[in-house]
C-alpha cells in the first residue's frame, strides 16, 4: 500500500513500491523514481462512472500513477489533509480530493434536495474502503465533531468533507450571511446529526446555493 505524508501542508508526498494511486489530474508537480502516467475517464470508474458524473454534475478528471519511488503532488497551493479509511466512507466534494489509494472505491452520492421547492438534486463524490487519501481545501481545514447531543450546521461554501455515521439535510431560505444582511437568493444551510467528522475551510466558494 502507498505511504501519504505531507511535505509542509501544500505538497502530498507519496512513496510507491509497485503501488498505485488516483490523483487530481494534472496535480502531480514532481517525482523521482521510475512512474507512469495514465488518465482515467468518469473519476476512474469507467464508462459508467462517466455517464453517472455528467448526469449528476459531479465532475472529477482523475489520473493513475504507478511506480517505484516518490511523487509529489499539490494543486494551486491548497492546504492538504490526510484522512485514513478503515473500511468506512468518505464524502468529499470532487474539487477537493487531490489523491486517493489506489485500493479504494470511488463512486457519486445523492445527498439530498436544495429546497423543497426547487426540488434541485446535490450530490458528492465518495470514497470508500481501506487506505489514505488527500483532501484539499482553501486555508487550514478544521476538523469539526457532530455527537447526537450536538448536531452541527455549515455553510455550503465552507464544507469540504465528512465521515462516519451522519445524516445530512438542507435547511433552505437561511444563510449565516442573511443575519447580516448580506444575503441573496435563494440560501440554505447544511445540517449534521449523528456521529461523525466534518471537515470545514476558513474560505468560502461560489455554491449552488447563489449568493452565500
Amino acid at each position: 500500500m502507498a505511504t501519504f505524508r505531507l511535505q509542509g501542508s501544500k505538497v502530498l508526498a507519496v512513496d510507491m513500491t509497485g503501488d498505485s494511486v488516483r490523483a487530481k489530474n494534472g496535480s502531480m508537480v514532481a517525482y523521482d523514481g521510475q512512474m507512469a502516467f495514465k488518465k482515467m475517464s468518469g473519476g476512474g470508474e469507467g464508462l459508467r462512472g462517466m455517464v453517472t458524473r455528467r448526469l449528476t454534475g459531479e465532475q472529477m478528471e482523475m489520473m493513475e500513477v504507478k511506480g517505484q519511488g516518490t511523487c509529489y503532488f499539490a494543486d494551486r497551493a491548497s492546504e492538504i489533509n490526510l484522512v485514513a479509511l478503515h473500511g468506512d466512507k468518505l464524502f468529499v466534494e470532487a474539487s477537493n480530493l487531490l489523491c486517493a489509494d489506489g485500493g479504494l472505491r470511488t463512486g457519486t452520492s445523492f445527498t439530498g434536495l436544495r429546497g423543497g421547492a426547487t426540488g434541485t438534486g446535490l450530490f458528492t463524490t465518495t470514497v470508500e474502503g481501506s487506505g489514505q487519501a488527500a483532501i484539499m481545501s482553501h486555508g487550514p481545514a478544521v476538523v469539526l465533531r457532530v455527537t447526537p447531543q450536538y448536531p452541527l450546521s455549515v455553510d455550503p461554501g465552507a464544507y469540504v468533507a465528512h465521515q462516519g455515521d451522519l445524516r445530512q439535510s438542507f435547511q433552505s431560505g437561511v444563510t449565516f450571511r442573511t443575519f447580516l444582511g448580506e444575503g441573496g437568493g435563494e440560501a440554505f444551510q447544511i445540517r449534521f446529526e449523528g456521529d461523525g467528522l466534518v471537515y470545514v475551510q476558513p474560505s468560502e466558494r461560489n455554491t449552488v446555493g447563489g449568493d452565500i
